[in-house]
């Protein structure tokens, strides 16, 4: 989920958002028959300033037609792994106080067993959920048991996967543009790369069935997931997907976090020529990381 910059474009008198993400322009490319689409972009999305985060940052993304997200890991480690080899000359670097080893093959492991192991609750027990979010400080009354157990996660989970982590298989309600798990419908083929505790990259099996993307856009809007993610229906990607998309993976890359470990910086200020910082009021701290999620 990212909440958009919006603007007010005066030719036109239309209101206009920053992108937060070209993913469904890449896929409409899929659409017009190209098998391999990728960009290097520019995105924007209007959240918090941390040691981690800018609202200005910059993305590789590619989609791949006739792949999934076991294609997009391999991709991925090979990315990364050759970088690690040809700026630092060897697949272990140090980053901070630990040695990140960038040697495929990398570890892979569920988002369910992730979150019973180090929160001790299942995905599946919305109450013990409720319980253990009430127990971290975080506000789940108006919350889908999906966003709750992401919460949780991020507050239990995140820190401790500091050698290179796929995380696969997240909560349905939290992937609207992915393809469900055929024995568990629950379930979503996407992963999570994690580094150094840090999100690192993003992927699905793309969902291509323009019902269940309209029935899951129709969700957003009603707000059973997250309410920071759509404001209208995109009945320009729906159409798109009406006359046919391939099954494709798609994979999403944060360069600037990329560049913060392959060069041992611990702040995304430190790889960004001009960095969004706060303005000085007092002692207040502008590396802080942002407040537990509420």
């Amino acid at each position: 989920a990212a909440r958009p910059f919006t603007t007010h474009y005066n030719a036109l008198d239309a209101d206009m958002y920053l992108r937060i993400s070209p993913e469904l322009y890449l896929k409409r490319l899929l659409v017009g028959g190209m098998g391999k689409v990728f960009e290097i972009n520019r995105n924007f999305r209007n959240e918090g300033l941390s040691t981690q985060h800018n609202p200005e940052f910059t993305m590789l993304e590619l989609y791949q037609a006739y792949a999934d997200y076991e294609v997009m890991m391999e991709i991925t480690e090979e990315l990364i792994a050759t970088a690690a080899e040809a700026v630092g000359g060897a697949s272990a670097l140090p980053f901070g106080d630990v040695q990140i080893d960038y040697a495929p093959p990398w570890r892979r492991a569920t988002y369910e067993d992730l979150l019973g192991e180090h929160a001790g609750v299942s995905l599946r027990d919305s109450t013990a959920l409720r319980e253990k979010a009430r127990q971290l400080g975080i506000e789940e009354s108006n919350k889908a048991d999906a966003v709750v157990a992401n919460d949780v996660f991020d507050l239990t989970v995140e820190k401790t996967l500091i050698q290179p982590t796929f995380v696969m298989d997240y909560p349905a309600e939290l992937c609207p543009l992915t393809r469900r798990k055929d024995d568990d419908p629950s379930l979503a083929l996407r992963f999570e790369l994690y580094i150094a505790g840090m999100e690192i990259a993003n992927a699905y099996t793309e969902l291509n069935d323009p019902a269940v993307q309209e029935a899951n856009f129709a969700s957003l809007l009603a707000g059973e997931a997250d309410d920071e993610t759509m404001r209208v229906m995109d009945e320009d990607f729906l159409t798109a997907l009406r006359h046919g998309m391939p099954p494709a993976g798609g994979l999403g890359i944060g360069i600037d976090r990329v560049v913060m470990l392959l060069t041992n910086r611990l702040s995304i200020r430190d790889v960004i020529l001009f960095p969004m910082l706060r303005p000085q009021r007092g002692t207040e701290d502008e590396s802080a990381e942002p407040a537990p999620p509420k």
